[in-house]
């Protein structure tokens, strides 16, 4: 279903992928937003799979893992509202990354591909400002990877 309301217009402006969109640019984008919701322990994305949508996180709790050696689930971080994933399948068209799965019962909001070309052709300023609120948060989880695998270096050179 569609989703419209002042509650989530307040939410998703307080979310980092909304940030410095006009009210015109906002309320065209949410519009295109479809709720979803899944119970805990569902699979919202599996890793290898194609992918088609990014979701935004409104409500719940959600584990991204990788499948390591032998089988072995990597935990890679987790989802709370305001965050968002999938996005890398949107830019590059490449299957999913990684897997996520709900924690506890969760409310998303998906966006398709298909909608976020819509979104390009009706307004290509609010596209270009959702393109860079995206590149900001991949820059981010880029910096956090990096400290990340520092840190496995300095404590695997003990």
């Amino acid at each position: 279903m569609a989703v419209s309301s002042p509650d989530l217009k307040a939410f998703l402006l307080a979310t980092p992928f909304f940030g410095g969109l006009s009210d015109a640019s906002l309320d065209l984008l949410a519009s295109m937003l479809v709720e979803r919701r899944f119970d805990a322990g569902a699979t919202i994305v599996a890793e290898g799979e194609p992918g088609r949508s990014m979701f935004i996180v409104h409500s719940g709790q959600l584990l991204v893992s990788k499948l390591g050696d032998l089988g072995r689930v990597i935990r890679i971080s987790g989802l709370e509202p305001g965050d968002f994933f999938g996005e890398m399948t949107l830019i590059e068209m490449q299957n999913r990354s990684a897997t996520v799965v709900a924690e506890s019962a969760t409310v998303l909001y998906e966006l398709t591909a298909r909608n976020l070309y819509a979104y390009y052709k009706a307004d290509i300023h609010g596209y270009v400002m959702v393109m860079q609120n995206i590149n900001r948060e991949l820059c981010r989880r880029l910096r956090r990877a990096d400290s990340r695998i520092a840190e496995l270096t300095i404590h695997a050179g003990r």
